[in-house]
């Protein structure tokens, strides 16, 4: 299982960003998808979920109206498209993935809950 972030940059506040998180070597049909962030001297937080069908999806409370995950089975990409910016906002954002449909239905966007880990892409926002 192979995770691919990228589309992170600098951008200033109010700005848009879209990340892509692509899967090599095996098919994101099954796998919820999740959107994790770090910013430096702080723990990795939840930022966004979606299930492997598609239908659900989850937001941490500070980007909800934001930002919207979405998914594309077949180009095997899950993205991230953030909008409005904040200077807050700027962390390394990695994604992850668990072969359960919806796994932040169950337990949250949880770092825990999930065994596949890409490399990260750092978005920083600043003027």
């Amino acid at each position: 299982v192979q995770l691919q972030a990228s589309g992170g940059g600098l951008v200033q506040p109010g700005g848009s960003l879209r990340l892509s998180c692509a899967a090599s070597g095996f098919s994101l049909d099954y796998f919820s998808i999740a959107w994790f962030r770090q910013a430096p001297g702080k723990e990795r937080e939840g930022v966004s979920c979606i299930s492997a069908s598609g239908s659900n999806t989850y937001y941490a409370d500070s980007m909800k109206g934001r930002f919207t995950i979405s998914r594309d089975d077949a180009k095997n990409t899950v993205y991230l498209q953030m909008n409005s910016l904040k200077p807050e906002d700027t962390a390394v954002y990695y994604c992850a993935a668990r072969d359960q449909n919806d796994v932040c239905g169950f337990f949250g966007i949880a770092p825990r809950s999930f065994g596949s880990w890409g490399q990260g892409t750092l978005v920083t926002v600043s003027s």
